[in-house]
């Protein structure tokens, strides 16, 4: 038996969906437990349609007292239009800042911001929660990709805040990946044993660029479904739901939802792909 024949995923071909520069973290993560990685981005970051409600935001950063970050997309953003307007760092101290997960906070503060607040779990719900007494009364930035659950923006309102949501960037369907996608499904000997999703968009996106019926299990049409016998792995339960929605099951979910913890839901499956 040779050493990766000896890892928890050894002999497993397992499909990465994330956008492409943000994919080296899971893939690398997954090649070291001994699994073949294929790269297929189900997702793409793009610039804002228009950069002006961002940049009147950030021009006017002074009237508000909190700054919420829901991604490392969202960061990386954001950031690149404070350079833009040469504002720093100091244009910032004054604001309490929310990031909603341990990547997104590491991200803020790698560019000299303190986080003030990262909810336990790293869900909407969960900053809301972590928020509940604290914004009253307050003026909030929200900072976040052009399609995005409301759940933030609506629950502070409710709590009393005053909240402002920018875009930042947007999030579109990669249409080179239609092709590698659908070759890749119908080889039999290239066919992944699991496909990893890491949001709700790269669920979503799954299914356009499939452009059929991908229910798997208990078929809606006499077609047999392109991903039937392949296992879905999910970041969390948002994530989880949205592929329920979208009439996919969850066959493995993180408890922790950030990318080492699916990595570690992977690594812990019980065999039988």
């Amino acid at each position: 038996m040779t050493k990766k024949e000896g890892l928890p995923l050894a002999r497993l071909r397992i499909v990465v969906g994330r956008a492409r520069h943000q994919a080296s973290a899971l893939s690398s993560g997954l090649r070291e437990l001994g699994a073949e990685v294929v790269e297929i981005p189900f997702i793409e970051i793009r610039k804002p349609r228009s950069y002006e409600p961002l940049d009147s935001a950030l021009k006017n950063l002074q009237r508000y007292d909190w700054l919420i970050l829901t991604s490392v997309n969202g960061v990386d953003a954001v950031w690149q239009c404070l350079r833009r307007l040469r504002l720093t760092k100091k244009h910032l101290r004054h604001l309490k800042v929310a990031a909603i997960g341990p990547a997104t906070s590491k991200a803020i503060e790698k560019r000299g911001i303190k986080v003030n607040v990262v909810p336990e779990e790293y869900v909407a719900e969960s900053v809301v929660e972590s928020l509940r007494d604290q914004v009253a009364g307050k003026r909030v930035l929200l900072a976040r990709a052009r399609v995005a659950r409301d759940v933030i923006p609506r629950e502070l309102r409710k709590l009393g805040a005053r909240v402002d949501v920018v875009e930042a960037y947007e999030t579109v369907i990669p249409q080179s990946s239609r092709t590698r996608l659908r070759a890749m499904l119908k080889n039999s000997k290239r066919r992944p044993h699991i496909i990893t999703f890491t949001s709700s968009s790269t669920a979503r996106n799954f299914v356009a660029l499939l452009g059929t019926n991908v229910w798997r299990g208990r078929p809606r049409s006499r077609k047999p479904s392109p991903i039937e016998g392949i296992r879905l792995a999910s970041i969390g339960p948002v994530t989880s739901s949205t592929l329920r929605e979208l009439g996919l099951p969850v066959d493995i979910e993180a408890t922790e939802y950030t990318v080492p913890g699916l990595i570690k839901a992977l690594a812990a499956m019980e065999p039988g792909v």
